[in-house]
């Protein structure tokens, strides 16, 4: 796969599901698949749970401030999300804005960067600080991702914000392939541990890195918090135009029901949120082409997406509480389809509706910290 545009790639799925195209596509094009009913993310009424917007605080100085915790996400849709539900509530969130590659008031980080090969990883991401009532949350939108630059200089980041920052918790909050056969597109899955995959070697084997934290949910248990989630706006029509649109760019000849299996391309009408830390359940981290299937092959885990797992390893050696805030923006695939078919589906529903999956995940990532603050 090619490393290029990083800044705003999907990064859990060029790397789960490298962009590869059948012999008679046309391997210079991009898949940029539409949709019509592609609304706003509304404005958030923090008053309809009796809370108030964070507060943006302006950085001062060459180096990251010091925070209370860390929310770090990853790609462009996500970035998005992050900052209308931390930074830009008040006026609604367009569509089009998924794509956009820089946000105001956020700052590139590129102090002390590790020598490295690659001389097109040229800083370590943005930030922004805000306050939640008498704590302050840095947020992170990475450009540092375990497939690139790598893993190693991935943990670097992790260290350095563990050691300029002092929080007292990191969360990670993105996107992801789902893992279990039942979990729509939207679903947002809570947890605090990750499994990194290892080939070759047996689910059992795997090194799994965990700690103590667990969510506090009293925020998500508010009587109005479900009213300011945003359901999935999936409709029939325009599924049927993306596989429509996906069969025409790579020349198959796929039907809907083969691409959609049991409707979870379909989001829930009141979008399913888990807290899955009481439990201990994982999520998986890979760095190769692995996609969870209805075969179950990966349904022990939350989800699957790209990073986690370091962040998990690195926290736990520098005794740090940690923990993973992850929407499905591509449900399992059919385990009938070949492996490109798979890869390549998921790539096209993530493109479409990744940023109304990633505005519930942020929502929740608040949630979860205004619980704890």
């Amino acid at each position: 796969m090619s490393n290029l545009n990083h800044d705003i790639h999907v990064n859990h799925v060029t790397r789960l599901f490298p962009v590869t195209h059948s012999l008679t596509a046309d391997v210079t094009k991009r898949f940029a698949p539409t949709i019509k009913n592609s609304p706003s993310v509304p404005a958030i009424d923090w008053t309809a749970i009796g809370k108030k917007a964070p507060v943006p605080v302006n950085a001062t100085g060459s180096e990251l401030p010091k925070a209370d915790a860390v929310v770090i996400t990853w790609a462009g849709a996500e970035w998005a999300a992050l900052d209308h539900v931390f930074c830009n509530s008040s006026t609604p969130l367009s569509y089009s804005d998924r794509a956009k590659g820089s946000w105001p008031g956020w700052v590139q980080y590129d102090k002390d960067l590790p020598a490295h090969a690659d001389n097109t990883w040229t800083y370590w991401g943005y930030y922004r600080l805000v306050e939640m009532g008498s704590s302050r949350v840095l947020l992170f939108k990475s450009n540092t991702h375990l497939d690139w630059p790598g893993e190693t200089i991935l943990a670097q980041l992790i260290n350095r914000l563990i050691t300029v920052v002092q929080p007292k918790l990191i969360l990670s909050a993105g996107t992801a392939g789902g893992a279990k056969t039942g979990d729509h597109i939207g679903t947002v899955a809570v947890v605090r541990a990750g499994t990194l995959y290892e080939s070759g070697k047996p689910q059992d084997q795997w090194p799994d890195y965990s700690n103590a934290w667990e969510a506090g949910w009293n925020d998500v248990d508010l009587a109005g918090f479900k009213k300011l989630l945003f359901p999935i706006p999936t409709v029939q029509t325009d599924l049927e135009s993306l596989c429509s649109q996906f069969n025409q760019f790579y020349q198959t000849n796929y039907t809907l029901a083969q691409l959609d299996p049991d409707g979870l391309n379909r989001g829930d009408a009141q979008p399913a949120l888990y807290n899955l830390t009481p439990a201990g359940t994982a999520l998986l981290t890979t760095d190769s082409f692995v996609v969870a299937t209805t075969a179950g092959n990966l349904a022990s885990f939350a989800c699957v997406e790209m990073d986690d797992a370091i962040i998990a390893e690195t926290c736990a050696a520098a005794k740090v509480a940690f923990g993973f805030v992850r929407n499905i923006s591509d449900p399992v695939q059919n385990v009938a389809l070949p492996a490109k078919v798979q890869g390549n589906w998921g790539e096209a529903v993530y493109s479409v509706y990744g940023l109304y999956t990633s505005y519930n995940g942020a929502l929740t990532a608040w949630a979860v910290l205004d619980a704890q603050l």
